[in-house]
């Protein structure tokens, strides 16, 4: 990949290209804001969510884990619909707003839709390694905590983030690598935005600009894996296993 795409007419300087193109470095800050938004209000769902399940033994438990943990089974295309028929211009929350104020809501196929697409498929994975590294936690140090006088957002900034901390990395990491990467959502949804995975995709098939999409996927792949690399690094080697 490295070598296609530098196997176009400006050689090598294709990848200075993509990094001083306009296009290229929108699609690029809008990938990365994206990612790091969806990682970001994941880990807050799936951190408060993981902490409850594990703590907690009442009926429909495993019911709700199982609901929770339903979107692995859909692939993105389905997630992509999915959406629109919550935020489209037939969708539940337009229909509702029409009979409220008189006026569609219409978010489905903007940035917005496809935050809350990648959100719905990234919460399932997070919240089950959340949940497993919360039931090795010992209970006793939360005790300790509170016998020594401290409250409850104490007990979590203290005990529970610290303890939880190489999981909030390791899941935090694979999500942010998918939603980097995720491709069927956005070509289902993304009709007014553009992210790195789309962009990829026009060039290669619309312009026909092999050099350029191999390029735009080196780029893609090496930002993927430097943030990989780098949690890896700070969570002590746990995101391999988390993956």
């Amino acid at each position: 990949m490295l070598r296609t795409g530098a196997s176009g007419p400006d050689g090598l300087w294709t990848y200075a290209a993509i990094l001083t193109d306009a296009r290229y470095l929108k699609s690029l800050g809008q990938t990365l804001a994206l990612a790091a938004g969806v990682t970001a209000a994941t880990l807050v769902v799936s951190g408060i969510a993981g902490l409850f399940l594990s703590r907690h033994r009442f009926r429909f438990r495993r019911l709700l884990v199982a609901m929770l943990t339903l979107p692995l089974a859909f692939p993105g295309v389905v997630v992509g619909f999915l959406v629109i028929m919550l935020a489209g211009r037939q969708g539940l929350i337009g229909q509702i707003t029409q009979a409220l104020a008189g006026e569609r809501l219409v978010f489905a196929y903007s940035m917005a839709g496809l935050f809350i697409g990648y959100l719905y498929f990234s919460i399932p994975r997070t919240v089950l390694t959340v949940m497993a590294a919360a039931e090795t936690l010992d209970p006793a140090l939360e005790e300790a905590a509170r016998a020594c006088g401290a409250g409850r957002w104490q007990v979590v900034r203290d005990v529970l983030i610290p303890g939880l901390r190489p999981a909030f990395l390791a899941a935090g990491a694979i999500c942010f690598a998918t939603a980097m990467g995720a491709f069927g959502t956005a070509f289902t949804l993304a009709t007014e935005i553009s992210v790195l995975p789309m962009l990829i995709y026009a060039e290669f098939t619309v312009s026909a600009n092999i050099a350029a999409a191999a390029a735009l996927s080196f780029l893609l792949g090496a930002v993927t894996w430097a943030v990989l690399a780098l949690a890896r690094t700070a969570a002590g080697g746990t995101v391999a296993a988390a993956g």
